[in-house]
């Protein structure tokens, strides 16, 4: 089902609570008789959410990952606030040293990666670098090092060992002082947009040649943080570790004696890489006597480290593909990870947002397909749509440990899943409570989970008129209180999937319109033609904005016309000779506006 099809089920539908609760609840009369309620969760959009969840995303690239397909606006309609880039599926991405210094001693951004990283920071995003530390210029073991770096183009993956990979690291003075220059220039370039910086991926295995070295790594991240820190307001991220391996850091650690100068750490978790195994294994199994739970408690506890250090799990996924899955298992699991990292005070970043099928990956790891010559090319799974309600749900609530589920039913539920039962109570920015649970179960494909019923207990939420909410599927019931009682619920259905209970009052923010995607751009003598998509959300009109780049600098937006919302095209003719500019489109409602589409670049004669 396309995403822009989802619209109307967010109109609001009025919710008529039957005599028979009446009679049975007279207390609840006044709030419950009648109430505006939507059917699904209505999304939020990037712009409306203050502190979020993460993705993964390559960077836009001809022609595996254009930019005016329907994919990279949809971050933003999902409602993902944070952002991880610097590596095009697993290989080097535009912002990367052998992309940034492709002569030596001349760095340079370009316009593509300008454009990319604006329009991340104009809709919403935060953003986090990986800076990759390999540049055939400096590292490579060819013998003879060229003058000129090549970027690869994508086709590439650990383990390349091969003499001009980028995946060898800065090990002599001369290397590191090398790597230290492309970051400086990267970190202060940047510094206005992107406040993040990792030394690039997975450091323990693979990705740093010939395989994962704690004491070379260590040496190089006291000068990067070094660096790093020197412009005002730049954080460093330690990692992310592929594998939640205690000795990796603390041997890293002890060789850096560096611990103060790292404000995140970072860490991924693939619980039973290629198999089915749920994402709460992460802490019990996945990884026989390692978790990130424990790994967490080394870094919290090694001297120096700050006693509030932010964690990122920031690469974290379940892949139908893998034995025993399917794309209903996955449209659980990430859900399920997300709330559990959560609860725990972890950031999630999922990868990933799209695919570039040229590289190892294949099709495989992105919620929204990629280019493989399908009729579903860009079309997103259904993980996309639980991760929108994830987002919209939980999006800016904190952990509560006040809140709790409780029930003689809780330890039955155990003995007859054969799986824990877990439940977690969140408090929104404005103190709106909302309670996730769910059986920690081994989920099957075909969602063959058996249902359970159960009487609940709520302990501290505040919440007078409850709703049930799906969180894969977005749907929303109301329920109501046992009679004579204002916190507890009879048969409440329990599932491997993640039930939601809020208010019937916690969905308070409005629907804005999906972004407009697909902008194209025409010259045609002295004027210009741009055309776009226009999609769900139910937009009033279309904004065309321009921005001239004609002078040294990069001017700003500036808003030319505003058309119907039917409208899908427009022409400019008020170019100057020579004059190069950019456009963009937004949708608008009442609500407010969309994000922005893609951008295009024009120059006229």
């Amino acid at each position: 089902m396309k995403l822009g099809n989802r619209s109307s089920h967010y109109r609001d539908v009025s919710i008529f609570i039957t005599l028979a609760l009446v009679l049975s609840s007279p207390g609840l009369l006044a709030a419950q008789t009648t109430m505006n309620l939507p059917e699904k969760v209505p999304p939020k959009r990037t712009s409306q959410i203050q502190d979020g969840f993460g993705i993964n995303s390559d960077l836009p690239r001809d022609p595996y990952l254009p930019w005016n397909r329907w994919w990279w606006t949809r971050m933003f309609d999902a409602g993902f606030k944070w952002i991880r880039i610097g590596q095009y599926e697993n290989s080097s991405d535009r912002t990367s040293w052998d992309w940034i210094e492709q002569k030596r001693g001349i760095f340079a951004s370009s316009l593509e990666l300008e454009d990319a990283v604006d329009s991340l920071v104009d809709n919403g995003m935060n953003i986090q670098v990986q800076l990759l530390y390999g540049n055939q210029m400096y590292t490579a073991h060819s013998g003879k090092l060229p003058d000129i770096s090549v970027p690869e183009p994508g086709s590439f993956h650990n383990d390349d060992r091969s003499l001009y990979s980028v995946f060898w690291p800065p090990l002599t003075p001369e290397q590191t002082a090398a790597f230290n220059r492309y970051v400086a220039w990267m970190v202060d370039h940047f510094k206005d947009r992107i406040h993040y910086w990792a030394l690039w991926n997975e450091q323990d295995i693979g990705y740093w040649n010939p395989w994962g070295n704690p004491e070379q790594y260590g040496r190089l991240l006291t000068s990067f943080i070094d660096t790093v820190h020197k412009v005002p307001g730049a954080k460093v991220i330690y990692g992310g570790q592929a594998d939640p391996i205690r000795e990796f850091t603390q041997v890293a650690l002890d060789t850096c004696k560096c611990a103060s100068g790292i404000d995140v750490y970072a860490y991924h978790t693939y619980p039973g890489y290629g198999q089915n195994m749920n994402p709460e294994t992460m802490d019990y199994g996945a990884y026989l006597n390692e978790s990130p739970l424990a790994l967490r408690d080394l870094v919290r506890n090694y001297a120096g480290i700050g006693p509030d250090i932010p964690f990122f799990d920031d690469e974290f996924n379940s892949i139908p593909s893998w034995v025993g899955s399917d794309e209903s298992v996955q449209a659980k699991y990430v859900p399920r990870g997300l709330i559990y990292n959560h609860a725990a005070g972890v950031k999630t970043f999922v990868w990933l947002l799209t695919a570039g099928t040229d590289g190892n990956e294949y099709d495989d790891f992105g919620i929204i397909h990629g280019l493989t010559n399908h009729d579903y090319d860009f079309t997103p799974r259904p993980v996309y749509y639980a991760l929108q309600n994830t987002n919209a749900l939980f999006a800016d609530t904190k952990f509560d440990p006040s809140i709790e589920i409780s029930g003689s039913d809780i330890p039955a539920l155990r003995r007859k899943s054969g799986f824990p039962f877990l439940s977690y109570g969140f408090r929104s920015k404005t103190g709106k409570a909302i309670v996730a649970y769910w059986m920690a179960a081994h989920s099957l494909p075909g969602n063959s989970f058996p249902p359970f019923y159960a009487t609940f207990a709520l302990k501290n939420t505040g919440i007078q008129n409850p709703v049930l909410i799906d969180v894969v599927s977005g749907n929303i019931r109301p329920l109501r209180w046992k009679s004579g009682t204002s916190d507890t619920l009879e048969a409440v259905p329990v599932t491997d999937s993640i039930q939601a209970i809020a208010d019937a009052d916690y969905f308070d923010w409005p629907v804005l319109p999906e972004a407009p995607s697909s902008l194209e751009a025409v010259l045609r003598g002295d004027a210009v033609k741009l055309s776009w998509q226009v999609h769900g959300g139910e937009p009033r009109h279309i904004l065309v904005e321009r921005r001239d780049d004609s002078g040294s600098g990069r001017g700003s937006w500036q808003r030319i016309a505003e058309l119907p919302s039917a409208a899908t095209d427009f022409t400019d003719s008020h170019l100057k000779k020579g004059q190069l500019c950019a456009y963009r489109v937004r949708a608008t409602n009442t609500g407010g506006e969309s994000a922005s589409s893609n951008t295009v670049r024009v120059a006229a004669p």
